[in-house]
């Protein structure tokens, strides 16, 4: 077999996981004290959703949950230098036609069988067909070859400069062939598929209510994880949340970000309030085109400028946001352009343009309605915001209210919105989580989390599709600057705030919120004091 240059800034081979270098939560800066081994780590999650393994979701569910049962090929440190998991070595051919993966041996799924390349093929083929950004990733994957049990080769049509970033379990986790393989693609897996090679074992998901998972025995990184188990517990009120940790009935929760000061004060709570690569927030105010109101760039301007994302980052956010109001996140530093700025705050120029645009308003001071959405897995504080914004316009915006299941199925299936606060993850490449948003091949009725808007823009297709293949860092950066100054134009949403992810953990815990992953890592490293 031919040698192929590594594309990691080291050969990485076999052996455990290398943590030296990443950053650690819960402890201070120098030497650090010794895990130990044993207890019960509990986890608040904020909304409940049916998809427990991003293998065809991006659900903030899947994503914590998931990463725990699942192993991806790769993670990464907090700069997105690529660390083993289930590959132990990879490599690429120098056109980038051509990725090898040597797996890990002797690592078995949780119900004792083997894992072997089967999986990894079958596994991308199910990201490729139903994951919401799988689709954008792998598409460029022509085939995959596995010439032995521990060998997987992905051949590609067109280099993906992205690629070897896309490989962690939050990401892209490879499932049992033998338990995934024909079951229905889109559908949420059953608690019997939840069968990984990861370092906890799932045990329970009674909805409503919790999720436990048991400590893997036989996982392959040898004495981890530390902890016996772990329990992640929905509880939907923010000021639960907060009473929960603060009482140490849990151990990490998302709280108010009212709260957060007075949390700050509390000797046994310490606050995390990073931003980390892989997830890439970014805020967004998403329209319906097919909405006749706003299919018309004078209306979507107008609503612009009386959105003032200042007042979003500052009040709604508590200061715990930055203003980005370019399709690229600001978290994206890499491929933001700053020189896109917000539409100035101007009522009147809004007024004016809605009345150009024929829309005057009645004798009530109304000029028509929409349906205003929120995602539910986020706070309502920014859709009432919007809907007073547009009020000053004429602009009747009741905000409708939706559990996640209802949500997604009225925005993304029914279509019956008009006007929806997304939170949209830029991830950590734009052509991974920022594509699917724009471009209109990732128009699919029924396909959560995409191109909601019905946005189509063949120039910005183009630039998008000739970005994803560009191996060249400044020509791929200018493409992503003509592509984010040609959305800006045509305002498909209003790109608004990039929050920090803000959560409240008792000192008591370690490790769990490590590299490019965050808490969204797969808590091997995670310890508990006694």
């Amino acid at each position: 077999m031919t040698d192929l240059p590594t594309l990691s800034r080291r050969q990485l081979l076999l052996g455990g996981t290398a943590l030296a270098s990443l950053a650690l939560i819960g402890g201070a800066p120098g030497q650090q004290p010794t895990p130990r081994a044993g207890g019960t780590f509990t986890y608040v999650l904020s909304n409940e959703s049916p998809y427990l393994v991003a293998i065809n979701s991006t659900t903030g569910t899947a994503w914590t949950v998931g990463p725990k049962i699942f192993d991806g090929l790769l993670q990464y440190e907090a700069d997105l230098t690529p660390l083993p998991q289930l590959a132990t070595e990879w490599s690429a051919a120098p056109d980038g036609l051509r990725y090898e993966f040597k797996l890990r041996a002797g690592v078995k799924w949780h119900d004792g069988a083997d894992f072997t390349a089967e999986d990894v093929a079958f596994s991308i083929d199910l990201l490729k067909t139903a994951h919401p950004r799988g689709r954008g990733t792998f598409a460029s994957v022509t085939g995959i070859e596995t010439p032995d049990p521990l060998t997987a080769i992905l051949h590609l049509s067109a280099p993906a400069p992205y690629l070897l970033s896309a490989l962690a379990a939050t990401e892209s986790p490879i499932v049992p062939k033998h338990v995934f393989e024909g079951t229905d693609p889109a559908a949420p897996p059953a608690d019997d598929q939840l069968i990984g090679t990861g370092p906890f074992v799932f045990r329970e998901f009674v909805r409503g209510s919790h999720i436990i998972l048991d400590r893997n025995p036989h996982y392959w990184d040898a004495g981890k994880p530390y902890l016996d188990r772990v329990i992640f517990r929905f509880i939907t009120d923010p000021a639960a949340r907060a009473a929960a940790v603060q009482a140490g009935e849990v151990d990490v929760a998302p709280i108010p970000l009212s709260d957060v000061e007075r949390f700050r004060a509390l000797e046994h709570i310490a606050i995390e309030d990073r931003a980390f690569a892989y997830q890439g927030t970014q805020y967004q105010l998403i329209f319906n085109f097919d909405n006749p109101y706003l299919a018309d760039l004078r209306v979507r301007q107008a609503i612009a400028h009386a959105i003032d994302l200042e007042v979003i980052a500052q009040t709604v956010f508590y200061g715990y946001a930055d203003v980005s109001p370019s399709p690229i996140s600001v978290t994206l530093p890499k491929f933001h352009d700053a020189s896109i700025k917000p539409y100035p705050v101007d009522i009147d120029k809004a007024n004016a343009l809605l009345d150009a645009a024929g829309y005057a308003r009645g004798a009530d001071g109304r000029r028509f309605s929409i349906r205003l959405l929120f995602n539910p897995a986020h706070d309502r504080r920014l859709a009432e915001y919007v809907r007073q914004a547009l009020a000053a316009l004429g602009i009747d915006a009741p905000v409708e209210t939706y559990d996640f299941a209802t949500y997604v199925k009225t925005v993304y299936t029914d279509r019956a919105f008009d006007l929806t606060s997304e939170n949209l993850a830029n991830a950590f490449d734009p052509t991974v989580g920022v594509q699917r948003v724009y471009w209109s091949e990732n128009f699919k009725v029924g396909l959560p989390f995409s191109n909601a808007a019905h946005y189509a823009n063949p120039e910005v297709d183009r630039l998008l599709e000739a970005a994803s293949v560009e191996p060249d860092e400044q020509k791929r950066w200018e493409l992503f600057s003509t592509f984010q100054k040609l959305v800006a134009e045509d305002l498909p949403a209003i790109n608004t705030v990039a929050p920090k992810t803000v959560l409240a953990y008792n000192r008591r815990v370690h490790d769990f919120a490590l590299g490019a992953e965050g808490d969204k890592r797969n808590w091997a490293d995670t310890w508990i004091e006694a």
